[in-house]
């Protein structure tokens, strides 16, 4: 006789299992629970009998796995709503950067802030993020760059994850950009992370990820493959944000190293696009970014696709390039945008964005075994989360089997 923590029932449940039904449907299903991974799942008719729990019946409701937004430089100080309005005056993101504004400026408010400010604003973005069903984050350092700040970034991001209860997952971005103290010297501020910065940060476990900006106004595909070497030599997967603005062989290059995802791919070339199929890398698109920077070349979708490269949606919430803190608005973007279907938006925040951080083993689909991460909508199908701007249907939000939200 089974004895379970919890058993939800009178659910539509959508698995987003990668099966050959639509969503990996599930009707007139239950889901049971116990030490915080689901121990059942199926048609209520096929419940094993004797069931001795707690039962929740859901009226109907839709069960998906709870959201993961896999791209995020969510701890920062300041903003840059100067910037915003600057751009829609016409002065573009480089001459912003050369400028000495973009991430410098962020910089510089990042240093100046406590650890207790930067983590006191984050936490509001992240509250907001998880009243719409988010349970895992991935969050970036890269507005220290230097050993202290990008440290003390890190460390307000884990800090994060035990004041709200969402699992965050942490990627050194020290090659972000080269820092004023370093004007002039990209090859001595690489060589620096790579001998200082990073191992440092990973002594303190506080590194998941190592991840870089590639472009021209970055870092080149040499110098960033010092740090991916650095970064195997500390057995850290790696991850890159790859041709945004130009065809830099970003993609090659986290393929070369067997990157966990290349992120934004806007000008990706079909040898980059088969470069990642080739090495199982995900796709990452952040359609935020190309929103906020009037981007007209879109990410090659339709190769993407046809080279079975597995695509996730992240909200990249940044104050520069993305001020965005809503990962269903990014999901909204990425069909109108990018013509991704609703289908592959909720897979893109569930099973890809969980394949993108290494996590698919133990969350991002709806499987006997992996993390009760649940979240609960009042919606009569799955596709109304990518359709709605601006409604927030969540009924209920489990992570690790605990129920931290009901509306």
């Amino acid at each position: 006789m089974p004895s379970w923590d919890l058993m939800l029932t009178n659910a539509r449940i959508a698995t987003m299992q990668d099966n050959d039904v639509a969503y990996g449907a599930i009707e007139n299903a239950a889901l049971g629970i116990t030490d915080g991974k689901i121990a059942w799942i199926g048609p209520e008719s096929d419940l094993p009998d004797g069931v001795n729990c707690k039962t929740l019946s859901l009226n109907g409701r839709w069960l998906t796995p709870a959201l993961i937004d896999c791209h995020t430089h969510l701890v920062f100080g300041g903003d840059r709503a100067e910037e915003f309005e600057q751009r829609l005056s016409g002065v573009t993101y480089e001459e912003i950067a050369k400028a000495g504004g973009g991430i410098l400026s962020t910089v510089n408010a990042t240093r100046i802030a406590s650890q207790d400010e930067l983590a006191k604003a984050a936490g509001i973005r992240l509250h907001t993020l998880s009243r719409e069903g988010v349970s895992t984050i991935e969050i970036k350092s890269g507005y220290g760059l230097d050993v202290d700040n990008e440290t003390k970034m890190l460390r307000v991001a884990r800090s994060l994850a035990g004041l709200s209860g969402i699992s965050v997952s942490t990627s050194f971005l020290g090659a972000h950009t080269v820092p004023p103290d370093f004007k002039g010297r990209a090859d001595e501020y690489i060589g620096m992370l790579c001998n200082e910065a990073l191992p440092q940060a990973a002594d303190a476990g506080l590194v998941d990820a190592v991840d870089a900006y590639c472009e021209n106004i970055a870092f080149s595909t040499d110098q960033v493959a010092r740090l991916f070497e650095t970064a195997e030599s500390l057995k850290l997967p790696v991850r890159l944000h790859a041709d945004q603005l130009s065809d830099s062989g970003g993609a090659e290059l986290a393929a070369s190293y067997h990157a966990l995802s290349a992120d934004h791919l806007e000008y990706t070339s079909k040898k980059g696009v088969e470069a990642l199929a080739g090495a199982g890398s995900v796709a990452v698109l952040l359609p935020g970014a190309f929103l906020t920077l009037g981007e007209t070349q879109r990410p090659p979708v339709d190769l993407l696709r046809a080279n079975n490269v597995p695509i996730a949606v992240a909200t990249d919430c940044n104050p520069g390039t993305s001020p965005v803190c809503s990962l269903r608005a990014a999901m909204s973007l990425a069909t109108s945008l990018f013509k991704l279907t609703p289908e592959e938006c909720l897979a893109g925040v569930t099973r890809e964005a969980a394949r993108a951080l290494g996590l698919l083993h133990d969350r991002g689909t709806l499987e006997t075994g992996k993390r009760a991460d649940i979240a609960v909508w009042n919606i009569a199908h799955p596709r109304e989360l990518t359709y709605w701007l601006g409604l927030n249907e969540l009924s209920d939000l489990f992570i690790d089997g605990r129920e931290i939200f009901r509306s």
